[in-house]
């Protein structure tokens, strides 16, 4: 193997590393978007559970993240919660932010 194809090689794995910890802490702050959410509309820990592992889920249902704040804006709608999506949003970014934090040191 020559030394460009070493580079290369190298480039590749640390691009696959990288995108399987973006896939975690996005599972990892899914849950607790989730989380967040099911407390907001009141729900107990067994709803909260069930509806953070809907929001994890969503992660291969909906493309990108839009979709996501839609899904949760539009729960928060029908259960009467003022939370706008830019909210969610903003929530779904700290959240990500935490995320990434835990999965870097192993928590």
């Amino acid at each position: 193997m020559t030394l460009f194809e070493e580079r290369e090689q190298a480039y590749e794995n640390q691009f696959v590393h990288e995108e399987g910890l973006k896939f975690k802490a996005r599972s990892r702050r899914n849950k607790l978007l989730g989380l967040w959410a099911a407390t907001e509309l009141g729900k107990t820990e067994l709803f909260a559970e069930d509806y953070a592992i809907e929001i994890v889920i969503a992660i291969v249902k909906y493309v990108d993240d839009d979709s996501i704040v839609d899904k949760i804006y539009k729960d928060f709608e029908s259960a009467g919660v003022a939370k706008s999506r830019l909210q969610v949003r903003k929530k779904m970014d700290e959240l990500f932010a935490q995320a990434s934090r835990e999965i870097r040191d192993g928590v």
